[in-house]
């Protein structure tokens, strides 16, 4: 009964239907909320930098507005990537200047620090070393795939974040000092999800390099 069917669809003069392709789905607008929050955050980056750099990060009240400023610039972080999926708001902006928005204030940050909060050089040094070879390698593996943040990654955001923030707060002395060691475990976490990064980045080569 198979074969019968098979050869009556198949027998000369029989139109057969094309084949139904599903439309495209609708392409995110430029200008859509999850883009304004990365270009926000972008925006308050040489804020942050004018705050500390007139202030000298000297004066109380400029240091804590300097902090609201780079948890609101932080907070755009988050917020944006889970906007641009939930609602289906990803596009080509956003994927570019998302991770630059990311690293410029979290670099900018890191320096203002070394220069006017005591934050120790060789923990800038190391940090945005490790940032910068990420950035490399994500260019080295693009034409072979995209690696995923993993929760290292996200682990080690949150603790930057924290560790610059409260090195940015006015704390007294005692209470100063949690600064340096949640700064610690951030860069431990960073260079570790950077080693990370690397072995992965590897076998994605050595993958695509055996397929082919």
């Amino acid at each position: 009964m198979v074969a019968v069917t098979e050869a009556a669809s198949s027998a000369p003069g029989r139109a057969v239907p094309p084949a139904r392709r599903e439309p495209p789905p609708p392409t995110a607008p430029l200008v859509n909320p999850a883009n304004a929050l990365t270009a926000l955050r972008l925006v308050l980056v040489p804020v942050f930098v004018w705050i500390s750099v007139s202030s000298g990060l000297i004066a109380a009240d400029w240091r804590i507005l300097a902090c609201v400023v780079f948890c609101v610039a932080s907070v755009t972080d988050f917020a944006d990537g889970w906007l641009a999926r939930a609602r289906n708001l990803v596009t080509p902006f956003g994927k570019v200047a998302d991770p630059i928005a990311d690293k410029a204030l979290t670099g900018t940050a890191l320096l203002v620090l070394s220069v006017y909060a005591g934050l120790p050089w060789w923990m800038t040094g190391l940090i945005l070393f490790r940032e910068a070879g990420v950035t490399l390698l994500r260019f080295w593996v693009l034409r072979h795939g995209v690696i995923a943040a993993s929760r290292g990654g996200k682990l080690k955001t949150v603790l930057q974040i924290l560790g610059i923030a409260w090195y940015l707060a006015p704390w007294p002395d005692p209470v100063s000092a949690v600064g340096f060691w949640i700064m610690l475990a951030a860069l431990l976490v960073t260079v570790g999800t950077g080693i990370d990064y690397l072995f992965r980045a590897l076998a994605l080569r050595r993958g695509a390099a055996d397929r082919s």
